[in-house]
């Protein structure tokens, strides 16, 4: 027969075990359940992840993604190592902010309001080069989301001086301080390695098994539908033509690699010795709305 005592020591031990479980169960149901873009993205993948995911490796080493944006697909892997880059500086400030600040970060949000004037005065910040700079990235990162979720079309774009001009959007009750999801968020980018930088950047960090997910700005697929002013530099032909050196390149070294863009015949032609899958999507920004709709896009995959 047990000792009493002893007995008491097993229950408390099983209990240590089950609070054990029982915590880290609901850290990976905050997790797995809540982490989504925090930010609306020209072209985001949430819609047509079920499409992709037959295609994503199975087993890979590191997750590489060198077009971060609204990191749909980084949120539905989930992966245990991953490196994310982006040549937008005020779109990887946010990522960084959620990940060592996020508290501040939701404070400040809380202090936004939707209103026409106020939009304008806080988007009006980056034309006065000396104001701007004065701001904490705390600052830059809650104005990043605030002007995203209240801005027309959730469309992110800046002219040639880099200043964002995107007119407000005149919603009733934009969601710019989702406290749940952005503790989430900071929860999936503990172990994240967040970079400042072109795409190019990927030839110096991916190596043999690791899965590497190109979504660049489309090439358009009309004059009228070229969403690539996401920084001051547009995203051109020289451009996908260089992604597609950076494609072949990691190609030979063994990487698992994933592509997404339009289904133009020129996109076609440039991967068309890879497996190309067709996708339909529906895209909503586009400044003619009789030209929202469901459309192709490919997926290239090299294995």
């Amino acid at each position: 027969m047990f000792d009493n005592s002893l007995l008491r020591f097993m229950e408390a031990d099983i209990d240590h075990v089950k609070n054990m479980i029982r915590r880290k169960n609901e850290r990976e149901k905050r997790i797995v359940d809540v982490p989504r873009p925090f930010l609306k993205w020209a072209g985001g993948k949430r819609q047509i992840i079920s499409q992709m995911a037959p295609y994503f490796p199975r087993k890979f080493n590191r997750y590489i993604e060198p077009f971060l944006g609204g990191g749909a697909i980084f949120f539905y892997l989930m992966p245990i190592k991953a490196i994310l880059i982006d040549i937008n500086e005020e779109l990887i400030n946010v990522y960084q902010v959620i990940q060592e600040n996020v508290k501040e970060l939701i404070r400040s949000l809380k202090k936004h309001k939707n209103e026409r004037d106020y939009y304008y005065m806080i988007r009006n910040l980056d034309r006065n080069p000396e104001a701007f700079k004065a701001l904490s990235p705390v600052e830059r990162a809650s104005r990043t989301i605030f002007l995203n979720r209240t801005c027309y079309n959730g469309l992110y774009r800046v002219n040639r001086k880099g200043e964002f001009n995107v007119p407000f959007g005149r919603y009733k009750n934009p969601n710019y301080c989702d406290e749940k999801n952005l503790w989430a968020v900071y929860e999936a980018l503990r172990n994240v390695e967040l970079i400042h930088g072109s795409f190019e950047t990927c030839l110096e960090l991916a190596k043999k098994d690791d899965f590497v997910y190109f979504d660049p700005p489309y090439a358009p697929i009309s004059e009228s539908a070229n969403f690539t002013s996401y920084t001051r530099h547009d995203f051109g032909i020289e451009d996908q033509l260089k992604l597609k050196k950076v494609f072949e390149r990691l190609d030979e070294r063994g990487c698992k690699l994933m592509l997404s863009n339009s289904y133009t015949d020129f996109i076609l032609k440039l991967y068309e010795d890879y497996k190309i899958i067709i996708l339909k999507a529906k895209r909503a920004i586009n400044s003619d709305g009789t030209k929202r709709g469901e459309i192709n896009e490919i997926l290239v995959v090299n294995s």
